[in-house]
């Protein structure tokens, strides 16, 4: 499984169920990254989508601890081990964990894959990824020149972990 994130200075990823900030570049990498694929994510993280949709073109797993919570055009798992049940019906390397902040720290274990956007600036956050520059069982495989969105630099990261 991989993950895939977008991250402040201070690996902070959002604030009020919100992205801390919205970078074309980014969500273009996501969306051709995440197309045709399996993306696992938690029920806030759902409703924060516009209309509390799923997402288009994509397999969306949710996780929510509700045993009565049901998503049009989506699976629920109700429990971990649900989930990773559920994902052993898809091929490893086309499963997407997109968040939130609880949903990254459980199923980090599983994955082996991390797509970081490293922003270079530090946000007002509430939620946070875990700092894998931290982490000596993840190291960087592959990183982009910086680039700039407005008065943003930002650059695309993969961490892989280390076998």
């Amino acid at each position: 499984m991989k993950m895939i994130v977008a991250v402040d200075k201070n690996w902070g990823i959002g604030k009020n169920n919100d992205l801390l900030v919205s970078i074309p570049a980014d969500m273009k990498m996501f969306r051709t990254e995440t197309s045709g694929k399996v993306v696992v994510m938690g029920r806030k993280t759902l409703e924060s989508f516009p209309g509390g949709l799923p997402l288009k073109n994509r397999t969306n797993i949710v996780l929510s601890g509700n045993p009565d919570y049901q998503v049009k055009g989506a699976i629920v798992a109700h429990s971990l081990q649900e989930l990773l049940e559920e994902i052993k019906k898809y091929p490893k390397d086309q499963v997407y964990c997109i968040g939130g902040d609880s949903v990254y720290k459980m199923l980090l274990p599983y994955c082996d894959t991390a797509q970081v956007t490293k922003i270079d600036f530090a946000y007002e956050a509430d939620r946070y990824f875990p700092n894998l520059d931290e982490m000596p069982q993840w190291q960087v495989a592959a990183e982009s020149e910086e680039q700039t969105y407005f008065d943003l630099e930002y650059r695309f990261v993969r961490y892989e972990r280390c076998k």
